[in-house]
């Protein structure tokens, strides 16, 4: 083991690294780092440059890397912000990997949250005919469906809600009184949601999933793309905070959101919350019910 990479990956990772001209030397250190609560993260350095490998199990999530390898790419070329670089996927005996660029972290620019807000506005404004994406991906280690649906409502409710609340329900973790609490709201939802064209997602956009790189610029990163209404990632970005106001200001005098979007905010965050009750159990429950409560 070379500081929990097998000598077995360390030698595939160094042969592709020199297949694809990435560098001529090899990795003299794995230094383990954050990596999110799915996937185990290391800093792979070379004499030439770093590089940055997420791993997990074959088994588990046969083609993990590869959504998100894709949700990268298509973030990259469809807003201003800045999206590590993604070198390649693989496959070594039972472990999925994915080789990034490693961004070195530094000091926030001082128009940091305009240039956050623009390159998001950016993003916001690619477009496409349907809600959903061709392929369904992940929100943390849950698929995320994505079957397109014509008009934002039903995507919400069936590939959003009604997925998880399923799920939950399955697992024992909602009961009846939630089931039919949730029916309630579907049908509110009508006179509730506002109708937009799909915008692209980044999907998972919290505190967690951005940081400040080297040039003081803002980065974005595991995404959970999908073509939905926009203010499902604004909504995200109030459920633990970490996003400055001037953020959200500048935001909506570059691409203004439709009136009354402080309160669907909410609504929106009903699906992470039913995503974190899916994943870790019911600690989350009693702020979806507080939640859910409020709603209806």
């Amino acid at each position: 083991m070379h500081s929990g990479i097998s000598s077995r990956l360390i030698t595939a990772l160094n042969e592709k690294l020199h297949e694809i001209g990435l560098t001529k030397s090899t990795i003299q250190k794995v230094k383990p780092i954050s990596g999110g609560s799915i996937n185990d993260a290391y800093a792979l350095i070379t004499a030439e440059q770093s590089f940055f490998v997420k791993i997990n199990t074959a088994k588990n999530y046969p083609s993990f890397f590869e959504k998100e390898q894709r949700g990268l790419l298509l973030l990259d070329e469809s807003s201003s912000l800045t999206v590590p670089k993604v070198y390649f996927t693989g496959v070594t005996e039972d472990l999925i990997y994915l080789v990034m660029e490693l961004i070195v972290p530094g000091e926030m620019k001082s128009n940091f949250w305009e240039i956050f807000a623009e390159g998001l506005a950016s993003l916001h404004k690619k477009t496409n005919s349907q809600f959903g994406l061709e392929y369904n991906n992940f929100m943390g280690s849950l698929v995320q469906k994505n079957d397109f649906r014509p008009d934002w409502l039903s995507f919400f409710v069936e590939n959003r809600l009604q997925d998880q609340v399923k799920r939950a329900f399955d697992k024992g973790l909602l009961d009846a009184i939630l089931l039919a609490n949730f029916d309630q709201l579907y049908k509110k939802l009508t006179n509730l949601l506002p109708e937009e064209p799909p915008s692209l997602l980044h999907g998972d956009l919290w505190s967690g999933n951005f940081m400040v790189g080297e040039g003081g610029e803002p980065v974005i990163m595991d995404p959970a793309i999908y073509f939905g209404h926009r203010e499902m990632d604004i909504a995200m970005m109030h459920l633990f905070g970490g996003f400055d106001r001037k953020l959200f200001a500048a935001y909506n005098e570059l691409y203004p959101l439709q009136k009354g979007w402080e309160k669907r905010i909410e609504i929106y965050n009903l699906y992470p919350l039913l995503v974190h009750v899916n994943l870790f159990g019911g600690g989350y429950l009693s702020r979806l019910k507080a939640v859910l409560k409020r709603v209806i």
